[in-house]
């Protein structure tokens, strides 16, 4: 089987091609090529058609004997075979003649010691310019010394596949071949899907190294350094709450754990913005400005302004801005090993608490588990919050085997002493539909009184279902809310509620991780 490596690919039949536009250059061909428009603060505007969200039905990793053995493969990762893969690679070649395309060469990692070089080719200047700012752009001596790539992505959403030809689900396609250093992404607008696949190439690249990959945002502590992290599945408030303005910003999703800590894998960040206000979330409102790409949001045409609360195109409406943006970002973008380790959580059903303190092995039982509530346009068919399970908060992009990043995790809160805090944000006083949404006011306090050391020295109760440790008080929060039967009018529908939960927990462990730890086990819900 002939071996290519796109990093050497001759684009000699190709049109025009762009190397390395700045941000002001990729907007002005974006507009000439009626890709978007600039808003009102001169962030460009896009809309990615049909495809809001991720498509993970569709995402496929080549299945060589090189890779094999350390791939969980399953429900999440599609095996397909190299022959298949080459032969839509070259289609897509094909789709590229005589067009006009933008290569990027960036990098991922913040620490030189791991940093990787990744080289796109798309086929949007609009894309190009949100990789460009998502990822860590070389300075120009890098650039000229940036030789050849550690991987090479090519981006082409007007290339629709033809399942009975490509050999794959749908006219989308998202494959990576380790072997090769190769990905491809076709058929769909969706810049997440760009950023995603450099996380789930990194996820497998990074434990071969030692370190661990994360699906988290980290801040920390201007003055004593100290380091937090955040892990949370898209949604439940991992870039809100990591962007504090009383503290500084490392990075909003993607991080490696390292023997000398936490680091960035990302330049830049990609948050959610519907209902996004400057109120409340000040540092992601005014980070919308020029070079900041915004995505399926409603435009008054006359006047350009945003209006963030429409969410007729879908409730995932994205901007993409680079770390600097934020004025307390932290750069580079490293940190020292993390103090506090937060889960968040969107509990739809309303009954887990807002915040509980966990053991080492309660830490482990929720970091495997993952559970939150999958929300509105995060997923193409998602319409309300569904009750989900994924593995380290990230399991889409996880390649290897769970247990992988599950013992890494452990061997690593238990070395450094690391405190850990479940949050949920999702619901209180009753399930989706009945209940509110957490107020994002006493989430904040909650999370300030975890990251200052407010909850380590207070009186805790144990929940008997939960199996968890919550605190009595916590400063800035009514203490009626930190028990969840408390803010339900009917205690036996709680009761109820919180059981049939605790039932699907154990359902869900017992089905995926049957051989694990009985400590582990132990230190989950019961019922």
């Amino acid at each position: 089987m002939k071996k290519y490596n796109m990093g050497n690919l001759e684009l000699s039949n190709i049109g025009i091609v762009h190397y390395n536009l700045s941000p002001a250059k990729l907007v002005e061909k974006a507009l000439q090529r009626k890709e978007g428009l600039l808003s009102d603060t001169g962030a460009f505007i896009i809309t990615t058609g049909k495809y809001t969200g991720r498509s993970p039905d569709d995402k496929f990793i080549v299945d060589t004997p090189d890779v094999h053995e350390y791939i969980g493969w399953g429900d999440v990762n599609h095996p397909i075979d190299r022959e298949t893969f080459h032969k839509l690679y070259e289609r897509a070649l094909a789709y590229l003649q005589n067009r006009e395309v933008f290569v990027f060469n960036g990098l991922a990692g913040a620490d030189k010691k791991y940093q990787k070089k990744f080289r796109f080719i798309n086929e949007y200047a609009s894309q190009n310019l949100f990789i460009h700012q998502l990822l860590i752009r070389p300075n120009e001596e890098e650039l000229k010394n940036y030789g050849e790539p550690d991987f090479t992505i090519l981006s082409v959403p007007g290339f629709k596949c033809i399942p009975e030809i490509d050999g794959v689900q749908s006219e989308v396609a998202i494959i990576i071949d380790f072997e090769a250093k190769l990905g491809i992404i076709c058929g769909t607008s969706y810049s997440g899907e760009l950023k995603k696949m450099v996380f789930s190439i990194m996820n497998y690249l990074m434990p071969h190294e030692g370190v661990l990959p994360m699906h988290c945002s980290a801040n920390m502590d201007p003055e004593t350094k100290k380091t937090a992290i955040f892990f949370g599945l898209s949604g439940t408030g991992k870039t809100t709450l990591s962007a504090d303005p009383n503290r500084i910003l490392i990075g909003d999703d993607e991080h490696g754990w390292s023997e000398e800590g936490i680091f960035n894998f990302e330049g830049g960040c990609y948050a959610k913005c519907i209902n996004l206000n400057p109120e409340t979330e000040p540092d992601i409102y005014y980070a919308i400005k020029f070079g900041s790409i915004v995505e399926n949001v409603v435009v008054d045409e006359k006047t350009r302004e945003i209006d963030y609360a429409d969410n007729s195109l879908t409730q995932n409406t994205r901007v993409a801005y680079p770390l600097h943006y934020i004025n307390n970002s932290q750069y580079p973008s490293v940190g020292g090993k993390p103090s506090v380790i937060i889960f968040l959580t969107a509990d739809s059903f309303g009954v887990l608490p807002p915040v509980a303190k966990l053991t080492k092995e309660a830490a482990m039982y929720h970091f495997i588990t993952g559970f939150t509530a999958k929300l509105a346009g995060t997923e193409r068919g998602v319409k309300e919050p569904i009750p989900t399970f994924s593995t380290c908060f990230g399991e889409p992009f996880m390649p290897m085997e769970p247990s992988v990043y599950a013992k890494m995790l452990g061997e690593k809160i238990e070395k450094y002493n690391t405190q850990v805090y479940l949050i949920n944000t999702g619901w209180s006083g009753g399930a989706y539909g009945t209940g509110q949404r957490m107020n994002l006011k006493y989430t904040r306090a909650m999370v300030t009184a975890v990251l200052n050391g407010a909850l380590e020295n207070v009186e805790y109760k144990h929940d008997e279902i939960f199996n968890v440790e919550i605190p009595k008080t916590c400063p800035e929060v009514p203490s009626e809310i930190l028990s969840p039967i408390n803010t339900w009018q009917d205690k036996e529908a709680y009761i109820k509620a919180a059981k049939d939960l605790a039932q699907k927990f154990v359902d869900n462990f017992a089905k995926k991780y049957p051989n694990m730890p009985k400590n582990i086990v132990n230190a989950g819900p019961k019922v």
